[in-house]
């Protein structure tokens, strides 16, 4: 990547962060849940309005990095209105890809705190057992 793209991607990670969407309470989530990174103290909460296997809409909140807010906030407009399966098969990488920046060993759990906690979010609304961080960042523990 450019010097110049990776510029523009910076500028909109700051955006985001400066002015995020969708961080805000909605009034009849089907679900809320909360998750934070433990490593640096990154919190994330989320509302998700569900009909029909469709993300109506999602609310969020949360403290900490901007990396981890931002995130939240771009993964945010992605998912609103799409069907919870495709959601559910999101990997870290397309979480990178929205990001568009490198994100180096030390910050990925700011960076996939937000697909963390969504996707744990969804799994409450369906009444199965929460992922854990490994399966989130698709590391085998063999």
């Amino acid at each position: 990547m450019s010097d110049k793209s990776s510029d523009l991607y910076t500028e909109n990670i700051m955006d985001h962060f400066r002015r995020p969407r969708n961080k805000q309470k909605i009034k009849n989530p089907i679900v809320e849940h909360e998750e934070t990174n433990l490593s640096c103290g990154d919190e994330i909460s989320v509302q998700l309005e569900i009909e029909d296997g469709v993300i109506k809409k999602i609310g969020w909140g949360g403290t900490g990095c901007a990396i981890s807010q931002a995130g939240t906030s771009i993964l945010s407009e992605e998912i609103e209105g799409k069907k919870t399966d495709e959601v559910m098969s999101l990997g870290k990488e397309d979480v990178y890809k929205l990001l568009g920046v490198p994100v180096g060993p030390r910050r990925f759990k700011c960076a996939l705190l937000c697909l963390h906690t969504i996707k744990n979010a969804l799994r409450k609304s369906e009444g199965h057992s929460l992922q854990g961080w490994l399966d989130t960042v698709e590391i085998d523990e063999d």
